[in-house]
C-alpha cells in the first residue's frame, strides 16, 4: 500500500536508489505516517470491538455502544465550529468521548436491574449516544453552511488525509488501551463465561470488566480524536477474525489487532485511489461493512462463510 495511489511508485526504485525527490517526499512525509496512523486506528477499533463482544457476550456489540463515537463527534464538531486548527478538534473529541463513557457508566450504575448489568450498560450507551447525536444535529444546523458545515461533515465521515509525522504522538493513547487489552486478553475468556463462573475461578469480575472497558474506551476515543468517526470496523473485523482463528481470546485478540490494521490500510488505499479525489474512509468502511453485516445476519449461526 506504500506504493499505490495517485502517484504510483515502483518498489524497485527504492532498492536501486532511483527515487525522484517527489517520490521520496510522497513516501516519507505523506504515505508512511499515514499508513502507521491508519494501522493504529484499525487495530484500536478492532481490538476494542473484540473485547466488548467478549465481555458482553453479545456478537453485535461495537465500540460505539458506550456513546464514545457520538460524544467524540459532538466534541469535534464543537471545536470545528468555534476554533481553528486540528489540535482543538482532537482535544475536544477525546474529552467529550471520555465524558460520554463516564456518563454511560454513571447512569448504568444508578439503575438497579434484576437482569444483566451489561444489558443496562448497553442501553445506557444507546441513550447517551442519542443525546450527543441530537446535540451534534443542533451544531450542524447552526453552523455556517459555506464554511464550518462542510468541515464538520467531512470530519464526521472520517479521513486520514491530514495525517503527518506530527500526529504520531496521538497514537500513544490508542496504544495504551491496546497494550492493556493484549496483556489482559486471557481474562476475556473468563469474563465471557459470566459473572458467577468468573467469581468461582477467583477473578474479580467487576474490577476486571471495568479495566477492560476503560482500555477499550481509551483506544476508541483516541482513534476517533485522530481521524474522525469510522464505523463498522469494531463490529465486523472481530467476526471475520473469529472465523479464522476461533473464539479463544488469547489468540483472537492479537489476530484481530493484525487483521484490523490490514483492513484499515486496505480501506484507506481504496479511499485515496478509487477516484481523482479522496473519498472519506468512513464511506468505504460502511460500504464494505454493511454487506458483511448482512452476511452475519443470514449465516451467523450456520457458519457457511
Amino acid at each position: 500500500m506504500l506504493f499505490i495511489g495517485r502517484v504510483v511508485i515502483n518498489p524497485i526504485d527504492i532498492l536501486t536508489s532511483n527515487l525522484t525527490q517527489r517520490d521520496w517526499i510522497v513516501l516519507s512525509l505523506i504515505r508512511l505516517p499515514r499508513i502507521i496512523i491508519s494501522m493504529s486506528v484499525g487495530a484500536a477499533l478492532s481490538i476494542s470491538g473484540a473485547t466488548l463482544q467478549g465481555i458482553s457476550r453479545n456478537p453485535l456489540v461495537g465500540p460505539e455502544i458506550l456513546g464514545v463515537s457520538a460524544g467524540a463527534g459532538f466534541g469535534a464538531a464543537l471545536a470545528l465550529l468555534y476554533f481553528e486548527g486540528i489540535i482543538p478538534v482532537q482535544i475536544f473529541a477525546f474529552t467529550f468521548g471520555l465524558s460520554a463513557v463516564l456518563l454511560t457508566f454513571l447512569i448504568s450504575k444508578s439503575i438497579k436491574s434484576r437482569g444483566n448489568s451489561i444489558l443496562v450498560l448497553i442501553l445506557s450507551g444507546i441513550a447517551i449516544s442519542a443525546v450527543f447525536s441530537a446535540a451534534l444535529g443542533i451544531l450542524k444546523y447552526i453552523a455556517d453552511p459555506y464554511d464550518k458545515l462542510p468541515a464538520i461533515v467531512f470530519w464526521l465521515l472520517g479521513s486520514f488525509s491530514s495525517a503527518s509525522w506530527s500526529d504520531i504522538l496521538n497514537v500513544v493513547p490508542m496504544m495504551i488501551g491496546v497494550v492493556s487489552i493484549v496483556l489482559l486478553r486471557w481474562r476475556v475468556n473468563i469474563l465471557s463465561l459470566g459473572e458467577e463462573e468468573a467469581k468461582t475461578l477467583g477473578v474479580n469480575y467487576g474490577l476486571t470488566r471495568a479495566v477492560l472497558l476503560i482500555a477499550a474506551t481509551l483506544a476508541t476515543a483516541a482513534a476517533v480524536a485522530v481521524c474522525g468517526l469510522i464505523s463498522w470496523v469494531g463490529l465486523i473485523v472481530p467476526h471475520i477474525t473469529r472465523r479464522i482463528v476461533g473464539p479463544d481470546h488469547k489468540i483472537l485478540i492479537p489476530a484481530t489487532l493484525s487483521v484490523g490494521a490490514i483492513f484499515m490500510v486496505v480501506c484507506d488505499c481504496l479511499a485515496r485511489s478509487l477516484y481523482s479525489f479522496e473519498v472519506p474512509i468512513g464511506i468505504i468502511t460502511s460500504l464494505v461493512g454493511a454487506p458483511i453485516f448482512l452476511l452475519l445476519l443470514k449465516y451467523g449461526d450456520k457458519r457457511k462463510w
